[in-house]
């Protein structure tokens, strides 16, 4: 039977493929927008009043940017490895969508890709140009140079998708991407981790970001373990990697957040995390929902994580900016 022998969980934001140079490029977005933090909706110059005695002016000098970046470029590196070293004949990338392959029309609660090939073109001039500042520069460390045609694997795909609808999920199944384009998700995976050699790859999309049909975290929970089902009775003898992709913290960052979530991945219990409600998992911060299933995974296998490290980047004294989280099972 198929062997799961690796799971990873890793950011993916901007600011992990940019230079930091232009990390502050968000700054002025961040000050016209709202922002959900603590279960509420800020004005950015509401967060800044509130958390005026967080000494955040010190963590957005060129110094700290550089000094995390480099924390997180090694922590991506070590993930990379042991990407590298587990030799993966197949991987589960649970990631979601941000308008890049759907859009209001149609967002499914949770989707399969079945088909052969994940397309993963590069962006019309037309399109780069409408991209805000700092994630224009972003780009190019989600697809590379050309584009790209990723391996899908159908075999497992579709075991996947089997086994959730006997679990009653009604997951959508997608043979082709609705748009060209891989979401940053999985460019990320595919760039980073897999070092732009995939190995064949399901991926496998939950709607984290966008109301009304945004899964719970207990939701993603029983789904992690649909998940693990199918892989476990998948009559393969392939070494599996399951692999989450985004969060933690952001577009504010909220430190205690995240030491409750790895906290519930140190004791294999996501009880804690549920009971700090679905307010908070809302805009960047609802990507932690990638992690879930995994972590469901990794529970039931008995595997504990490894945290590698965890680097929250901000941007502006307002604590907006994304903390990122680099963890691996083995």
């Amino acid at each position: 039977m198929a062997k799961i022998v690796l799971g990873i969980g890793t950011s993916h934001g901007p600011m992990l493929v940019t230079e930091t140079e232009v990390w502050g490029a968000r700054v002025p977005a961040d000050k016209v927008n709202r922002h959900a933090w603590q279960g509420q909706s800020w004005t950015f110059d509401e967060l800044v009043a509130a958390r005026r005695d967080e000494g955040l002016r010190e963590q957005i000098t060129q110094e700290a940017w550089d000094m995390r970046q480099r924390l997180c470029q090694a922590a991506i590196e070590e993930l990379a490895d042991r990407f590298e070293e587990a030799r993966i004949d197949v991987a589960v990338v649970i990631g979601n969508d941000q308008m890049e392959i759907f859009d209001e029309r149609l967002i499914p609660a949770f989707g399969v890709h079945y088909g052969d090939t994940i397309t993963n073109h590069e962006f019309s001039p037309d399109r780069m140009a409408k991209l805000p500042p700092g994630i224009a520069e972003s780009v190019p460390g989600y697809i590379p140079a050309g584009g790209a045609d990723y391996p899908g694997h159908p075999e497992l795909a579709r075991a996947i998708i089997a086994q959730a609808m006997q679990d009653e999920f009604d997951v959508a199944a997608m043979k082709a991407l609705p748009k060209p384009e891989t979401p940053h998700a999985y460019g990320f995976v595919c760039r980073r981790l897999m070092r732009d050699r995939p190995v064949p790859m399901v991926m496998v999309t939950v709607n984290t970001f966008y109301p009304p049909n945004q899964p719970t975290v207990k939701r993603c929970h029983a789904f992690g373990k649909s998940v693990l089902k199918a892989i476990a009775n998948w009559n393969s003898d392939a070494r599996v990697a399951v692999i989450a992709s985004g969060g933690l913290t952001h577009f504010v960052i909220d430190e205690n957040v995240d030491r409750i979530f790895l906290d519930a991945l140190r004791s294999a219990d996501m009880s804690q995390v549920e009971a700090l409600g679905e307010a908070i998992f809302q805009d960047g911060t609802s990507e932690m929902k990638n992690w879930v299933p995994v972590a469901a995974v990794m529970a039931d296998l008995g595997l504990a994580p490894h945290v590698v490290d965890y680097v929250p980047c901000y941007r502006s004294e307002a604590g907006t900016g994304n903390a990122m989280g680099f963890v691996y099972w083995d």
